[in-house]
């Protein structure tokens, strides 16, 4: 399962759904990790964008799959708000496997800029990814997955030598986690419209692309009121491997629909 966790916003359906998905590798974009504090929720501010945040929404997701093994990859930290105390709060990436799927390998690293310290940055900001390289017993081979969470724009989802350059940073770092007979996926919040040059880029290193490739016409739901119904994707180097995928606009999590690929 690949989602745009959408800073934990709608906590009280995210979690009860994972928790009975129970996907047994969850690619979690968008998770707060405030260690400094122990409050539920926080408020994220950014001029006039205000946003509750879910203050640990990877201590949450982890307790909601206890039987995984959850890693954090951080962004940057920044500051959210309780009150008008400012509390010190890391953004980035979680990548959650169940124990059953031994994982052998991994791959972390930046597609733009590196990880900001102090602030989350001007836009647009720094963007991680992650990658596992797991053992699937029941297919007796590995498969290796990679994520991101593309740059946001404040202009729009349009193509960017910035865009281009994340992409082909997210190939390599697949390519540097994958051996040769793996079962390679890579996913993500890409932030990027279907005809984009970040699909091409992957596209023509023989992944294909599943959202538009079987007929989804928006990974968006009811929650996000803006134009532009595309964000997410998932593409997969073998394409009879992907024996179901599917986009999920109900239950609604997050903004995000969940991507939901069996092999």
């Amino acid at each position: 399962m690949c989602l745009n966790g959408w800073g934990g916003k709608l906590h009280e359906e995210l979690l009860p759904y994972l928790a009975e998905t129970t996907p047994d590798i969850l690619c979690l974009q968008e998770v707060i990790h405030s260690p400094a504090s122990e409050k539920d929720w926080l408020t994220y501010r950014d001029g006039d964008h205000i946003l509750p945040q879910r203050a640990n929404l990877f201590r949450d997701v982890s307790a909601a799959l206890p039987e995984h093994v959850a890693i954090f990859c951080p962004a940057a930290q920044g500051v959210l708000w309780d009150d008008d105390t400012s509390i010190p709060s890391q953004w980035g990436l979680a990548t959650l496997v169940h124990r059953s799927l031994p994982i052998i390998g991994q791959v972390q690293g930046f597609v733009h800029k590196d990880y900001s310290s102090l602030g989350y940055g001007d836009h647009p900001r720094s963007r991680s990814a992650h990658g596992v390289r797991a053992w699937d017993y029941y297919a007796n081979r590995a498969l290796s997955v990679t994520h991101m969470h593309g740059l946001r724009d404040l202009n729009g989802k349009m193509d960017t030598p910035e865009r281009a350059k994340q992409a082909r940073k997210l190939l390599d770092m697949s390519r540097s986690l994958a051996e040769p007979d793996d079962l390679t996926v890579i996913c993500g919040d890409f932030n990027v419209e279907p005809d984009s040059e970040t699909l091409s880029i992957l596209g023509s290193a023989g992944l294909t692309e599943l959202v538009t490739g079987r007929g989804f016409d928006s990974t968006r739901n009811s929650q996000y009121k803006k134009p532009g119904r595309f964000a997410d994707y998932m593409l997969i180097n073998e394409e009879n491997a992907a024996k179901h995928f599917d986009v999920i606009h109900d239950p609604e999590v997050s903004d995000h629909c969940p991507l939901v690929l069996e092999v």
